[in-house]
């Protein structure tokens, strides 16, 4: 996923009203950004930092400017913007990178399924071959600390009843005879595995080990990320 024109550069001043930001430009001058992050953005955040977005030219936004990386303390970056994670992943499956979800010939995405009244991420079918429902979830907590090993990310960064519930609904796809996926993508350059948040999410953690006993797959691949380009380049373990 390239950037045409390339992302923009500012200072990191605050978020708040949880969608919104405020960075100084080179010149000094300061502007407000969308921010397309409903999380917590747990250690995500870091005023004084460098942050590049993106900017449209449609005319009825009341920001013209996005969010899309970050840089923390350590110098690496983090894609804060959450909504490119199901293209990244849709991206990489045509091109045929990620070859657990290779072999299908119809990808659509956002298909309504499930007794919860939910819409699937992605769903690849082919013929005869059983349906393959693919969960998407962002991944951009690093923990740190003496609990966890140098690379640790976590999902989620606060309580997510909504990351319940498609849990659930990917155990009753399995249930079903039909292939079920969750994948974290991971947008932060300093993850190197990815675990459930049972510290943040503790009914999450239960849920996921239960989902994976019942044949629910776990993939998580890493992001590369720029100014530039974003693309998913390389798989992760998942540790639960």
């Amino acid at each position: 996923m390239q950037f045409d024109p390339p992302l923009s550069q500012g200072i990191l001043l605050r978020r708040y009203k949880r969608f919104l930001a405020d960075v100084q430009l080179p010149d000094g001058s300061e502007i407000t950004l969308h921010c397309p992050n409903t999380g917590s953005m747990r250690h995500c955040l870091f005023p004084g930092e460098p942050v590049w977005f993106s900017t449209s030219d449609n005319p009825k936004r009341k920001y013209a400017h996005t969010w899309e990386l970050a840089r923390n303390d350590q110098g690496q970056l983090i894609g804060i913007n959450t909504g490119r994670a199901n293209a990244l992943a849709e991206e990489a499956i045509l091109d045929g990178r990620i070859a657990a979800l290779s072999g299908y010939q119809s990808l659509k995405r956002e298909v309504k399924y499930g007794e919860e009244n939910s819409r699937i991420d992605i769903l690849l079918s082919q013929g005869s071959k059983p349906d393959c429902f693919i969960e998407i979830k962002s991944c951009t907590l690093l923990e740190q600390g003496p609990d966890f090993a140098p690379g640790t990310g976590c999902f989620p960064d606060a309580v997510s009843e909504r990351g319940q519930k498609h849990l659930r609904e990917l155990m009753a796809v399995r249930a079903a005879g039909k292939r079920a996926v969750l994948l974290f993508v991971v947008q932060h350059s300093g993850i190197e595995k990815v675990m459930p948040a049972d510290h943040i999410d503790p009914r999450y953690g239960e849920l996921l080990r239960e989902a994976k006993s019942a044949g629910v797959e776990l993939l998580a691949w890493a992001a590369e990320l720029s100014p530039r380009e974003v693309k998913l380049i390389k798989e992760l373990p998942v540790e639960c």
